[in-house]
């Protein structure tokens, strides 16, 4: 996940939203949709039912018999490895799922090439020293991406606790020239406390004229997470590292011990240049309404750490199983889908930012009627209509469908927006999101975007339950007569960005648009 979640509702100890990353660890398990319609849908999808239920218990048997989910995300793990965009492991992917969508029988595929500046780490080390003092002390850090490619950074250290708005404004006269030292999560989290994205307390580090960051990873057991600490996909001008909670703790009772200030020297270089990357899409005709487009898609690339089987392995191989079940059941629905692998969301969403940019180039983005994103979801319980009221009745009675398939279907309903997934672009024009919520455990979680992100954490009977739930949405969006609401306007989408309380998340990012 870019920054996952956000989607943030993202705690990452608890039952996942979806549509977001956590920001930081408050990480939410996305499971995004993203719609844009008529009004009057509910009628014509309830005179659909007999045809509908059928449909899903179709899909319900041929999922859970002969689903290959597991099966291929195994395979990839092994012969790919990790899924970094711009590297030959990346590219190996992309031509891994082409190929892999060929063999299920799709005969329009394509890549959609991208231009991207490639990040990759190299080398850095952490050191701290106490002021005029020779007694230095190694940390084992890991670089975060699209820090400078050379890094030399000697400075003083301030704590700024979790990194929010707030804690930035209460030092904001002793942090320029400084190294900030901040929670990647948010410690002891206090009510209605919302977590910002590990990018966006480094782009308030920069603001307030930090030389370096120092990310606290607050999962026990010496986890290094990596992951962008850039809110452009671009380099930032200043290094930023993430150290483990164990490393955290110590160097924060080092800071209390000491009578003068300790002081951080961080050197690094990576690599940065620019490459093609490709996202990968298979089309499915619509029988009826050809020309209107349902877009699901997860996003394909990974960190380098591990072969990334969470975060996005669970939620890109699903898409791949769903698109091979309606091959399988030769189900044509009346409006088209695209199945989407996209690249670089971890360095910026910048495969689906390419993807809708060339959309409304092409006077096509009114024609994308849903787009479903599967982000880390997992085990899906229930629905989001992402803030938009107007999809709540005919959510609810998807999910109604969907349990009489499936009694284990709770069918929970959620409406809650977030942010930062592939998801995004499309919601930033006005296409209204929903999603499906779903859950991870913790010890799941606590590998999010670190070296134990493998094949061994992954549940296949839940991957099952991610694809056949996930089909049975998508086939009925795929095949009502219409969809209950519609595409924002520009003055529209902004006003539901601040009701869904975006605003300052994408002002950070440098994302919001509009003028106060």
């Amino acid at each position: 996940m870019h920054r996952k979640f956000y989607a943030y509702c993202r705690s990452a100890r608890q039952p996942v939203l979806s549509a977001g990353r956590p920001a930081g660890m408050v990480h939410a398990v996305r499971f995004v949709l993203i719609c844009a319609g008529t009004a009057g849908t509910l009628m014509a999808f309830s005179l659909q039912k007999p045809s509908l239920e059928k449909a899903f218990s179709r899909i319900n048997n041929e999922v859970m018999q002969r689903s290959r989910a597991y099966e291929t995300l195994a395979d990839a793990s092994k012969s790919v490895g990790h899924r970094l965009t711009g590297s030959p492991n990346g590219t190996r992917a992309e031509a891994y799922a082409y190929d892999l969508l060929k063999s299920y029988g799709f005969k329009e595929l394509r890549y959609e090439p991208f231009e991207v500046e490639a990040w990759m780490r190299d080398t850095v080390t952490l050191s701290i020293v106490p002021s005029k003092s020779d007694n230095f002390r190694e940390v084992p850090v890991v670089a975060l991406a699209h820090s400078p490619v050379e890094a030399h950074v000697q400075g003083e250290i301030v704590d700024v606790g979790n990194g929010l708005e707030g804690d930035f404004a209460a030092v904001k006269h002793k942090l320029k020239g400084k190294v900030a030292l901040v929670n990647i999560g948010i410690a002891a989290p206090a009510q209605g406390a919302r977590n910002l994205h590990r990018s966006e307390k480094t782009a308030l580090a920069i603001q307030h004229g930090a030389k370096g960051v120092i990310m606290v990873n607050l999962v026990p057991g010496n986890v290094l997470l990596t992951g962008t600490a850039s809110v452009t996909g671009k380099l930032i001008p200043i290094p930023s590292v993430c150290i483990s909670l164990e490393s955290g703790q110590q160097l924060r009772q080092w800071m209390q011990e000491e009578r003068s200030p300790l002081h951080a020297m961080i050197d690094m270089s990576n690599k940065s240049r620019k490459i093609r990357a490709r996202n990968v899409v298979a089309t499915l005709p619509g029988a009826k309404y050809p020309d209107e487009k349902i877009i699901i898609g997860g996003h394909l690339d990974s960190w380098d750490l591990a072969t990334g089987a969470i975060d996005n392995g669970i939620g890109s191989f699903a898409v791949m199983d769903i698109a091979r079940t309606f091959r399988a059941l030769k189900l044509k629905p009346k409006r088209t889908i695209e199945f989407v692998l996209f690249m670089g969301e971890e360095q910026g969403l910048l495969g689906s930012k390419s993807m809708v940019q060339a959309l409304k180039q092409s006077g096509q983005l009114d024609n994308v009627r849903c787009m479903m994103n599967l982000d880390m979801t997992n085990d899906p319980t229930g629905l989001n209509a992402f803030g938009r009221n107007d999809m709540l009745p005919f959510l609810n009675e998807v999910g109604e469908a969907i349990k009489r398939a499936e009694p284990a279907f709770a069918n929970q309903m959620m409406n809650q927006a977030g942010l930062h997934s592939d998801h995004q672009p499309f919601m930033l024009e006005g296409v209204p999101v929903v999603g499906m919520s779903g859950h991870l455990s913790k010890e799941v979680l606590d590998c999010y975007h670190a070296n134990c992100d493998r094949i061994n954490l992954v549940n296949e009977e839940q991957l099952k339950n991610t694809v056949r739930y996930t089909s049975m949405l998508l086939y009925a969006l795929a095949d009502a007569d219409d969809i209950p609401t519609r595409r924002l306007n520009d003055s529209k989408t902004r006003d539901y960005l601040v009701a869904q309380g975006l605003r300052t998340p994408l002002q950070i990012a440098n994302e919001w648009r509009w003028k106060e």
